[in-house]
């Protein structure tokens, strides 16, 4: 008897880590960093709950994941002139990792965690057109560096005013020696 429950345990065991095991890989998990609170200036994040940019009201409705995509700590430089940021190459491979759907997959810039603006990841290969803040997919490999753009297929679909210079957003990385 005492043979079958300890069988039974390791298969119940073996089945929870295969169950798991994708959804910690699949999700980036990137490693907490220990800062104070409100110190972590700027960062890129996804939401919690998988939303379409369409389905956007407003950033204060917005409930972000626990964990950036993009931290301070995965920025080498960002250009303030063009909004391209050269990245880690760890961070640039997991940002080549997460699934981006022809409809876009929203991300939030933030400073110290508050929301400055949305955007979306678009596939460079959808047909839908896009009047929000883009980072086209797939990223190329090589380059680390990813570009933060206005509206899809090109800037004449952008409406609205361009939120990539804000200066909560430039003060943070200039003051992280970031900013070129």
């Amino acid at each position: 008897m005492t043979g079958c429950i300890m069988a039974y345990m390791l298969k119940t065991t073996i089945f929870l880590f295969v169950l798991c095991f994708p959804l910690l890989i699949g999700n980036g998990c990137i490693p907490s960093v220990n800062r104070p609170v409100g110190e972590e200036g700027f960062a890129v994040y996804l939401l919690s709950v998988d939303t379409p940019p369409s389905k956007i009201a407003a950033l204060s409705h917005l409930k972000l994941a626990s964990e950036p995509l993009i931290a301070m700590e995965d920025v080498i430089s960002y250009s303030g002139t063009d909004h391209e940021i050269e990245l880690t190459a760890s961070a640039y491979d997991r940002l080549r990792r997460i699934g981006v759907p022809v409809w876009g997959k929203v991300f939030v810039v933030c400073v110290n965690r508050q929301p400055v603006y949305s955007g979306a990841f678009w596939a460079i290969y959808s047909s839908q057109s896009f009047d929000g803040v883009i980072i086209l997919t797939p990223l190329p490999p090589g380059k680390n560096a990813i570009r933060i753009e206005l509206g899809y297929p090109g800037a004449g679909f952008f409406k609205g005013e361009d939120p990539r210079s804000d200066g909560a957003i430039l003060e943070s990385l200039r003051k992280a020696g970031k900013l070129k």
